[in-house]
């Protein structure tokens, strides 16, 4: 029984010993408990994180869709303003045209009217000047034998036409 004498045989018994202890105090069971708990807490925190991922990727989805929506509507806008500038350039460009010929059939009409009121004049001017004209030669080439018989057929013509 030497091995008594031996520092290690001392160390033996005092670590079975320990480990005896542990077990009989339930220290194991407790640390496991403590490492189950553990392990509970780091799987729900996991959990936890992964739920918080997938919510991220679906607000990121969510806002790259309404991104893309943005810029298709602000496509569509742009594209609809172009249209509506060509259109009511159109319209302008019509209107402008339709203004203009009205202008011109307006100015059209009065230079109408102008030269036939200045035929007009002219004519009244000539019939004027071909009465006086005719009023002098008639006075002095007519007679008035010749005035009585061109009175009394000028009578006669009447007479015929009334009845």
């Amino acid at each position: 029984m030497e091995f008594i004498y031996e520092p290690e045989f001392w160390v033996a018994v005092s670590f079975f010993l320990f480990v005896g202890g542990v077990l009989y105090l339930g220290v194991h069971k407790k640390i496991a408990a403590a490492l189950d708990h553990r392990a509970e807490m780091i799987a729900k925190e996991l959990d936890e994180a992964k739920r918080l991922r997938e919510e991220a990727e679906k607000v990121l989805a969510d806002y790259r869709r309404k991104q893309g929506d943005a810029v298709k509507e602000a496509q569509a806008i742009v594209s609809l303003a172009a249209k509506e500038a060509e259109i009511l350039a159109a319209e302008t460009r019509r209107s402008m045209k339709e203004h203009f010929e009205r202008r011109m059939k307006l100015a059209n009409e009065k230079i109408a009217r102008a030269e036939t009121e200045a035929l007009r004049e002219v004519r009244a001017a000539a019939a004027d000047a071909a009465v006086a004209a005719a009023q002098s030669v008639i006075a002095a080439k007519l007679t008035p034998e010749a005035a009585d018989t061109l009175v009394k057929q000028g009578i006669d013509a009447l007479k015929s036409k009334l009845n």
